[in-house]
């Protein structure tokens, strides 16, 4: 005969009673549900009163911290899909959101997909970290991982889902500057030499000596130079997506958007004058097939744009020729800053070249070539106060 339920009320509680079944129940209020207005009730179940009762009590208390989270089913891998879908695919930008897609497939989901949402602690997180480490990834790459994951988080506590967002609670591995490779002195008139007569002599060239990024570089329109100023103007990059089937699209240069104007040495120009003369004998040649649709600078014969793998493979074999096999496209930007400061340019002046957001970070990044300046500047003060020195005796 099946036992009756006993619905009197626990002593101090009011709300636990016992099932027929034999197990507990406590109901708590947890709020007022929005939609009716009445009570809105959570049940909790034990198999003693005792416990039902320590469930309730906790339960309790985080209702009147505020700090009760309703019961979420929903994994990482389900937010993490919801989060691109909802808040990204419409704010980020294409790259940016390629860059997601990969970090989350290759790195998040693996580790924490599987885990609820609202079960993620920070050693989970933690956990992520170090197995990226681990398997010898930069902590350049995994501080990307980790602000992807923080962001995806962060929008899940502002939807309620979680009170507190887990990566607080993690740490990341020690980032540490990597060396960077410029160009020496004596590799420079070697690295001029060896492009000379090269279809992209003058691309290589421009990043050399205007410090433009190979994206700027390939991306610059003809409308954002201003041979009379000696001035130009950068304001997008050529990119291409990372996914199959990827293709190239402009896009702006910097994060906010705002283009920053540069001026460069005349060389630089003359540069720029071989390739406009080099592109009208293309165009010439072309005729009716001739297709520049967004007034590129550096085209193929036909006026499309260069493919970024192309700049990168014919680079790396001039590079090779010269003895720098390790050298990148990007060191010539290096190699244009690393000049600038040699020759006495201040870092707000580098900074401003290159288009970076503070001037700390400039500094960061070449603090081996300001080790010259602070040299440089010790010898000035030297100088004057040996003068000074001179006209007291």
């Amino acid at each position: 005969m099946p036992r009756k339920s006993n619905t009197r009320a626990a002593q101090g509680a009011g709300s636990i009673r016992q099932r027929s079944d034999g197990t507990w129940e406590a109901r708590i209020t947890i709020g007022t549900n929005p939609g009716t207005g009445k009570p809105d009730r959570k049940s909790v179940y034990g198999k003693t009163q005792a416990e039902v009762r320590k469930k309730m009590t906790a339960i309790q208390r985080a209702v009147d911290a505020g700090t009760y989270q309703a019961p979420d089913k929903t994994t990482v891998s389900e937010w993490l899909d919801e989060w691109m879908k909802t808040f990204c695919a419409v704010k980020v930008k294409p790259l940016t959101y390629s860059s997601y897609e990969v970090a989350i497939k290759n790195h998040i989901k693996p580790a924490i997909g599987a885990l609820k949402v609202q079960a993620v602690k920070g050693v989970h997180v933690q956990k992520l970290y170090n197995g990226m480490t681990a398997a010898g990834l930069s902590p350049k790459t995994v501080k990307n991982v980790a602000a992807i994951l923080h962001k995806a988080f962060s929008v899940a506590q502002k939807q309620g889902m979680i009170q507190v967002n887990p990566c607080d609670a993690a740490e990341l591995p020690k980032a540490t500057q990597k060396e960077i490779k410029p160009l020496t002195d004596a590799e420079i008139p070697l690295f001029l030499k060896a492009i000379a007569g090269h279809p992209m002599e003058n691309a290589y060239a421009l990043c050399l000596f205007a410090g433009l990024r190979e994206g700027e570089c390939l991306g610059l329109s003809w409308s954002q130079v201003d041979f009379e100023a000696r001035r130009i103007t950068i304001s997008q990059q050529l990119q291409k997506e990372k996914k199959k089937g990827a293709k190239y699209y402009i896009a702006p240069s910097t994060k906010s958007g705002k283009p920053r104007q540069i001026e460069p040495p005349e060389i630089a120009f003359q540069y720029l004058r071989a390739e406009r003369k080099r592109q009208a004998e293309n165009r010439l040649a072309a005729g009716e097939l001739w297709s520049n649709p967004y007034n590129l600078v550096f085209t193929d014969e036909m006026g499309g744009h260069l493919a970024i793998s192309t700049f990168y493979g014919h680079f790396k074999k001039i590079a090779a020729s010269i003895g720098r096999p390790d050298a990148r496209p990007h060191d010539l930007r290096h190699t244009a800053a690393t000049v600038a400061i040699a020759s006495g340019a201040d870092i707000k002046s580098v900074q401003d070249l290159l288009g970076h957001a503070t001037a700390s970070f400039t500094l960061n990044v070449y603090a081996h070539s300001s080790d010259q300046m602070k040299k440089d500047t010790a010898s000035r003060m030297q100088s004057y106060y040996d003068n000074l020195t001179a006209k007291k005796a």
